[in-house]
């Protein structure tokens, strides 16, 4: 409801964060490896998508 700090760069400290890469299966599959040694302490997904719409300028 209401958050009470003096620090407002103290608020996103421990905050949860969301990352997302979208991209073929292969090099997904192939950067696997490489997520693992970045994240110490996490949780990683894969999930198949549906694109709906794309857009490009």
């Amino acid at each position: 409801s209401r958050i009470h700090t003096a620090k407002i760069l103290q608020l996103s400290e421990d905050l949860p964060i969301c990352i997302e890469i979208v991209d073929s299966e292969e090099k997904i599959q192939a950067f696997l490896p490489i997520l693992d040694q970045m994240v110490q302490e996490g949780l990683i997904t894969m999930e198949k998508v549906e694109v709906i719409r794309y857009r490009s300028r």
